[in-house]
């Protein structure tokens, strides 16, 4: 999980955008939001290995200014403290034994 949280990072920065590293990816089995947590970032505290039949989102929210965000009272609606626009996107990927199967492709 920390290689592709240093990729998607590396891709953010590579645009001259922040990730908001306290929202992560995250497994989805029977249930969504279920183990592994798949952090945006190099986190070397991100040691699960892919494993075939894994299915997880990789879901970047990306932030034109910082990194940094703040919950308000709703406990719903993330914003950025330095009122910098910020985008989620999210695919979700099947692992196999062979090349992943990504099933939100276009």
């Amino acid at each position: 999980m920390c290689e592709i949280g240093r990729a998607v990072k590396r891709e953010v920065r590579r645009g001259g955008f922040s990730v908001l590293r306290n929202l992560c990816g995250y497994g989805a089995g029977r249930t969504i939001h279920e183990e592994p947590n798949v952090p945006n970032f190099a986190d070397p505290a991100a040691r699960e290995r892919l494993t075939a039949g894994l299915v997880i989102t990789i879901e970047p929210t990306i932030a034109a200014g910082s990194g940094s965000n703040r919950l308000p009272k709703d406990g719903w609606t993330i914003r950025t403290p330095d009122g910098s626009l910020a985008a989620h996107y999210e695919h979700t990927v099947v692992i196999t034994k062979g090349q992943p199967v990504l099933l939100t492709a276009a």
